[in-house]
């Protein structure tokens, strides 16, 4: 019976440093890794923004070059393997030169690559998933298509 007192009293101290530990950091946390008592750092640059969008490919409107470069960097997650430039990164291709890897880069063959993917890919080491695993109705996948045209790849 003593044992299971001791036993209890550790758990309850333990908890109790664990709460306080906790608690600091919170505290932390809240303030951007700092303690409370801290000066307050600068706050981190901005990542930098998806290139500026071009002409928009016949077929599409300027509105919907506009709209893709929305959709290039939030819902349809495009930035997270050609990077927030979309130059490119280790996962995926650079979408602003000339050089296509898998299709010749008609805004037909964008808007067919946008909803099917890559799989496989022919030099990165991840297949792209269908509309890059996010929800896109055809309406988004033109506005995409021409987005991604009209950063100077297109053909």
């Amino acid at each position: 019976m003593r044992g299971l007192k001791l036993s209890a009293m550790v758990l309850v101290l333990a908890l109790a440093a664990c709460a306080k530990a906790g608690d600091d950091t919170d505290d932390a946390a809240a303030n951007g890794g700092q303690p409370a008592d801290a000066p307050a750092a600068a706050p981190a640059p901005a990542p930098s923004a998806s290139p500026t969008a071009g002409t928009p490919p016949q077929g599409a409107t300027a509105e919907d070059v506009t709209a893709g470069q929305q959709l290039f960097t939030t819902t349809a997650n495009c930035y997270t393997c050609h990077g927030p430039d979309a130059k490119g990164t280790q996962l995926a291709p650079n979408l602003t030169d000339a050089e296509w890897i898998n299709v010749s880069g008609s805004f037909d063959e964008i808007q067919t690559v946008i909803k099917k993917g890559v799989n496989p890919p022919k030099q990165h080491p991840a297949p792209m998933p269908a509309m890059g695993g996010a929800n896109l109705n055809d309406a988004q996948v033109k506005q995409l298509a021409a987005y991604v045209w009209s950063l100077g790849g297109g053909k």
